[in-house]
């Protein structure tokens, strides 16, 4: 007898905790988890900001809960984690908090150095930690982390960032491998330029007055012509998080544009 149908990528039942969940990418997968069904936990130093989203969330029928969480700090992740488990099992993690720093190696300084890798790094590092033996105990979950191009073929003026992202494709690769057995699947993304409220702010602190020309030459480092969209890299996301992609683990996925392989 076949088995009844369901909806494709449908996250019904499952409980999400994504990290910088108040803006951008971020905020674009929160919301694409709650359309699918998903309850979600939105994890972001702006307490603020992350009350609102999860109130729009719920106000729209879905189910959210914000916390305030520092994901490079230890205590913070293990306090907000705590207050997750208390509502449940966690079945999903999405590890997309992040910073940016524009520097090379010769002018990146130490306590941009440090910054960037607390955040990008060690933030994947404590959360993974976090979730990793309550998901054993449950037999099963899902660890997706951010990673970038940056991470695989390195940008210019990028040291630090680069650096980090690529130590988030290592960590991926060594989840993956250490807990297959326990029917956890760790996967990562990494988009090129995507156009969010921050790449606006960077902008208009950096290229007063030169916004629109900037944003255009950003944009023509895709081959593909344009930046990608948040909701573009919450579509995928919502695809690995799924059932449909049981069978992925270990696995970086490039959404670029063309970046990385139609270069040169």
């Amino acid at each position: 007898m076949e088995q009844p149908s369901r909806a494709p990528y449908s996250l019904a039942g499952k409980t999400a905790v994504v990290t910088g969940g108040a803006s951008g990418i971020g905020l674009a997968i929160c919301r694409a988890f709650v359309r699918q069904g998903a309850a979600v936990h939105l994890l972001d130093r702006n307490e603020r900001d992350a009350a609102a989203v999860a109130e729009q969330l719920a106000a729209n029928g879905g189910r959210a809960r914000a916390h305030a969480c520092d994901v490079g700090n230890g205590d913070s992740v293990r306090a907000a984690f705590a207050e997750v488990f208390a509502q449940g099992p966690l079945d999903i993690l999405v590890n997309n908090a992040g910073v940016a720093h524009v520097g090379n190696l010769a002018t990146t300084g130490e306590e941009d150095f440090d910054r960037v890798m607390a955040v990008n790094v060690r933030g994947v590092y404590l959360c993974a930690r976090a979730a990793i033996e309550h998901m054993r105990q449950h037999r099963g979950g899902v660890i997706l982390n951010m990673g970038s191009v940056a991470g695989m073929a390195g940008l210019s003026d990028r040291f630090a960032y680069s650096t980090s992202k690529g130590a988030v494709l290592a960590m991926t690769m060594s989840i993956a491998r250490d807990y297959v057995a326990d029917g956890i699947r760790c996967n990562a993304i990494s988009p090129a330029r995507v156009h969010t409220p921050f790449v606006d702010g960077f902008l208009a602190k950096n290229y007063p007055g030169r916004e629109a020309e900037m944003l255009e030459k950003l944009a023509a480092t895709q081959p593909i012509g344009r930046m990608g969209q948040p909701e573009e890299v919450a579509n995928l996301a919502v695809y690995l998080c799924s059932d449909e992609a049981s069978f992925l683990t270990g696995v970086n996925y490039p959404i670029d544009g063309g970046f990385v392989n139609l270069h040169g």
